[in-house]
């Protein structure tokens, strides 16, 4: 079988041509005779390789010199937990956005670490829009203000930075990073999941305000504390080496392609397009997220009788669009548009999801 159109959520499509470059470098990267993934970490070949990428993604943001970039791991889920215990101190307390799942599920890690305050939730309304801002119920005093840009699994996004004060702002950007132009500065920490937008899983990035490093949080091991990790250039320990090269690809990849300028305007268009196709269908599919609020990067959609959901799966799969089946949440369908996806592939399924609804009615 040959290259699929792919629109899973992650892990989820990497550019075409990262994958070649990757796949032309594997047994002999860099002319060291040997992968990127048998290099020494802290060999001159890697070190150059990891300030590039830093450097490259330091000027797709415009990161300035007072914010650190660190490739760490654990995934964003164990950053829920790690933040608090960073930029908190015992008897602290941090306000939290509710948004979706992943929002909700940050709020619920970081209770052991400090006080929750939920700042303003939609779970009552089914996370079909974000929390109002007018209701938002914010603490000048909290040590920041957390929350999710873009919902994978319930379709919402926000489409501007909250103004929150003098708080740290922290954002889990896991699925939205990249995927337009950023204002760093209006944030304390970001941090993302690679698995999107960036590379491969097992990667985090996080941009972290410099300041906010020297809190003293609680007593940790060094492994969990991010100032150490800065100090030691993100090699504390072994990293990831592999999840690092690909990333750095991919920044370049970026740059080539016109920067996140560029890619703000297509995936624009390509979101448009496949919501018009729902929006246009006669109800034949629907999506319920108030128009406001959906999302550029995560597309959820119901078929009209959810007895045809099996045979829309079974037939986009033979048709070459994989990963179409909705998260087990919500059901129904669900298209990621990462920035990865071309135009070409929601063309490819909007026409897909025109001739399904005329063949089956």
């Amino acid at each position: 079988m040959g290259r699929v159109w792919n629109f899973s959520a992650g892990p989820a499509a990497l550019p075409q041509a990262v994958l070649e470059q990757a796949q032309r470098e594997l047994l002999d990267w860099n002319g060291s005779g040997a992968s990127v993934m048998e290099q020494s970490h802290r060999g001159k070949r890697f070190i150059a390789m990891a300030e590039r990428a830093e450097a490259d993604l330091r000027e797709l943001l415009d990161v300035p010199d007072d914010y650190a970039v660190l490739f760490l791991q654990g995934g964003a889920t164990q950053h829920f937990a790690q933040i608090p215990m960073n930029l908190a101190a015992p008897g602290d307390s941090a306000d939290y956005v509710v948004s979706g799942h992943w929002s909700e599920k940050a709020a619920n890690e970081a209770m052991p670490y400090l006080r929750v305050n939920v700042a303003a939730s939609s779970k009552a309304d089914g996370y079909l829009h974000l929390p109002r801002r007018g209701a938002w119920r914010l603490d000048p005093a909290a040590a920041y203000v957390h929350y999710t840009p873009n919902e994978t699994i319930h379709g919402v996004e926000f489409h501007d930075v909250p103004e929150v004060g003098d708080v740290p702002l922290v954002a889990d950007m896991s699925s939205n990073i990249l995927s337009g132009p950023l204002d760093v500065r209006r944030f304390g920490l970001i941090y993302a999941g690679a698995q999107k937008n960036i590379g491969p899983s097992g990667l985090v990035l996080m941009i972290v305000r410099r300041d906010l490093l020297e809190r003293a949080g609680r007593p940790m091991a060094r492994i969990f504390r991010y100032a150490e990790h800065a100090a030691a250039g993100s090699m504390l320990n072994t990293p990831n080496t592999w999840g690092w090269y690909l990333a750095g690809l991919t920044f370049g990849w970026l740059k080539a392609h016109g920067g996140l300028a560029a890619m703000g305007e297509r995936n624009r268009a390509k979101a448009a397009l496949l919501y018009a196709a729902i929006d246009g269908s006669d109800g034949y599919y629907r999506n319920p997220v108030d128009a406001a609020s959906r999302s550029r990067m995560n597309v959820p959609f119901t078929l009209h009788d959810a007895a045809l959901d099996a045979a829309f799966l079974v037939e986009s799969e033979a048709a070459g669009l994989l990963a179409l089946k909705g998260h087990k949440a919500l059901g129904g369908m669900r298209a990621s548009l990462y920035n990865a996806v071309p135009l070409e592939a929601v063309q490819a399924l909007v026409g897909f999801m025109r001739d399904f609804a005329r063949r089956h009615g």
